[in-house]
């Protein structure tokens, strides 16, 4: 199955869903859209799903240059569906792996957090949340799923400081369960979903939801209020002018 922005490829029981937006798989309403559609295939067909990106960027983040045009309405409508597709992924009912073969930058580093597993590569391979340099706060469904994933202490000197890490220091914060040389890192995620593909599939979405319950029904919850006061951010001149020197770098 191939799309615009992402491609799946069948591996029998397993499909690898990569992203596929140019060099830096910016994460516009687009890719979004076409991201949603793909977990809902694969929901249905597959056993479990390995998401990878580039050999660069796994994803640099939000698309800004062609997110900064958007009014307030439509900003909005974005964030919902934004943070809609990763709680799809998040909450998917397979086991899921992500393989970062590239930089995983703020919505990267996201969508990395709504899988299962994440293996990395070694070497200079970048992973984080920098949105507080921007003006802005994590958004937040990743705060949760990031602090489930790494533990308070760890999560709150992620998103405090805004650093992207090397992989290396990533798995030693917990971000990522596994760091091995570039040729693995597909291969490594194959195997660990390959083999909990073959788990009796009710059992698994079972235990995969005790898991996830607790951070989607605080998101549902304070949802609305979070979204409404990351806009209210996002549209302020400070922050505007600080996303508009950052969308120079794509």
């Amino acid at each position: 199955m191939e799309t615009k922005k992402v491609s799946i490829e069948d591996l029998g029981a397993v499909a690898v869903l990569r992203l596929s937006n140019g060099v830096t798989n910016a994460i516009g309403p687009e890719l979004v859209e076409t991201l949603s559609q793909t977990l809902g295939y694969v929901k249905k067909s597959y056993g479990g799903t390995v998401l990878a990106g580039g050999s660069k960027f796994f994803s640099i983040g939000l698309d800004l240059p062609n997110l900064l045009p958007l009014n307030q309405a439509q900003m909005r409508d974005f964030w919902y569906a934004f943070d809609r597709v990763v709680l799809d992924l998040f909450t998917l009912p397979l086991p899921t792996a992500c393989a970062i073969c590239g930089h995983a930058v703020a919505g990267g580093t996201i969508l990395a957090l709504a899988c299962d597993f994440r293996f990395a590569c070694s070497g200079r391979v970048f992973v984080g949340l920098n949105e507080v340099r921007l003006g802005l706060p994590v958004p937040y469904l990743a705060d949760l799923m990031l602090r489930q994933a790494a533990g308070n202490r760890a999560a709150t000197k992620l998103l405090y400081f805004g650093e992207l890490v090397e992989s290396e220091t990533a798995y030693s914060m917990g971000v990522i369960d596994g760091v091995f040389p570039k040729t693995d890192v597909e291969k490594i995620a194959l195997e660990k979903i390959s083999q909990l593909s073959h788990d009796p599939k009710e059992a698994f979405a079972a235990i995969k939801r005790n898991r996830v319950e607790a951070v989607c029904e605080r998101f549902e919850k304070y949802s609305k209020d979070k979204i409404d006061q990351l806009l209210k951010l996002w549209f302020s001149p400070k922050v505007q002018t600080l996303l508009e020197e950052a969308a120079k770098k794509f």
